[in-house]
């Protein structure tokens, strides 16, 4: 399917003109500036709708429900781009069906000191050593209270930055603050164990430890569903580990993946800052499908699951489903190809769709696998 001429004329804008002259300036600044355009976007209905026809995209095939949550497409904006969930009124009119704020942890944090976002243009990846810089559940939760949003909202939740939740017992106190700051906000949680730039490095990770912070995330009773995001370098013993901790918890879901911390598997040798950070984007693909197919394998639809890393295309995003995601996320290929981007792959997911003779999302979930 053809985009419309706007779309073409945005995305040629994009590549041609503002691009070139984005990529010259500081990446922390740059998303700093589009936060602020996004937020004085959002602030009108005149410029909602006029960013509606402009980027949005929609058609039933798109639509779908998940772990008893409606949407109304499958792409979703990934945490780490939303951090203080500043954009959740604009981001449905760029095309997003819904959005990961955060991640957000108990306390404000400062994330790490800058410099702590740097591009890989020719390889059009990011290196990214933010560390969970955000205002803190309380203030997050006070932003939100009483709006309405025309999307689900997801809620990643972390530990605060700091060596106080080096201690497990903090730690966990420090998830469950989220958790209940965000109970009347939340379409569903993400339990984000998998942060490669916090204090204390990934210790959810261990076995014994993760089953300690999801029983305490049981014992809120939250009314909706709870996904955990993995790390991709996770091997399949420790994937194996952690599946066995989820059976036993009010778990409906895994994200799949966070970025990666093992710059060599992904044939990374020329980092900005070697060891410094997270890297995302087309180098991740992979290995993120790697364990994305690995999950639906092993799982074969007992968790939905949410397809990261790589996306830049409507191939990537229907690859992903193939694979067994029910759901797609990504903030690095709207970095790379611009805002339309969005509206460009959902567009092209229902061709691909009608294509193989698919109706619904749903019913391509998996199949390739």
């Amino acid at each position: 399917m053809r985009d419309p001429i706007s779309t073409r004329l945005i995305e040629a804008f994009y590549r041609s003109a503002a691009k070139p002259l984005l990529f010259r300036a500081d990446p922390e600044r740059v998303h700093d500036r589009f936060t602020a355009v996004g937020r004085v976007l959002a602030s009108t209905g005149l410029t909602r709708r006029l960013t509606r026809a402009l980027f949005r995209y929609d058609d039933p095939i798109l639509a779908t429900d998940v772990a008893g949550v409606h949407f109304e497409n499958p792409v979703g904006l990934a945490a780490g781009f939303d951090k203080n969930a500043q954009l959740w009124n604009i981001l449905p009119d760029v095309g997003f069906g819904f959005a990961e704020l955060g991640s957000i942890t108990g306390k404000p944090c400062e994330g790490n000191p800058k410099p702590r976002l740097w591009r890989m243009p020719e390889r059009e990846a990011l290196q990214v050593y933010y560390g969970l810089k955000n205002d803190g559940a309380e203030a997050i939760a006070a932003r939100l209270r009483g709006v309405r949003s025309r999307m689900p909202l997801g809620i990643s939740a972390a530990k605060t930055n700091s060596a106080e939740t080096s201690d497990p017992d903090a730690a966990i106190s420090d998830y469950c603050a989220v958790i209940d700051a965000c109970r009347d906000i939340a379409g569903y949680y993400t339990i984000n164990i998998s942060c490669p730039n916090a204090f204390g490095g990934q210790p959810f990770t261990d076995p014994a430890l993760l089953d300690r912070l999801l029983a305490a995330v049981d014992a809120r009773a939250v009314r909706q569903p709870v996904f955990v995001k993995l790390s991709p370098d996770l091997d399949d013993t420790q994937q194996d580990a952690v599946l066995e901790v989820l059976g036993g918890h009010r778990v409906q879901g895994i994200v799949c993946t966070n970025l990666t911390k093992d710059y060599r598997r992904v044939g990374i040798e020329d980092a900005q800052v070697p060891g410094r950070g997270g890297i995302s984007g087309r180098v991740v693909q992979q290995v993120a499908e790697r364990q994305l197919a690995r999950m639906w394998q092993r799982t074969q639809g007992k968790y939905a699951l949410i397809g990261v890393g790589g996306i830049f295309t409507a191939e990537d995003a229907y690859r992903k489903i193939r694979l067994g995601a029910s759901l797609v996320q990504l903030i690095t290929g709207m970095v790379y190809r611009g805002p339309q981007v969005i509206g460009q792959i959902n567009r092209g997911l229902a061709a691909l769709l009608r294509r193989d003779g698919f109706k619904s999302v749903a019913e391509a979930v998996g199949v390739g696998t």
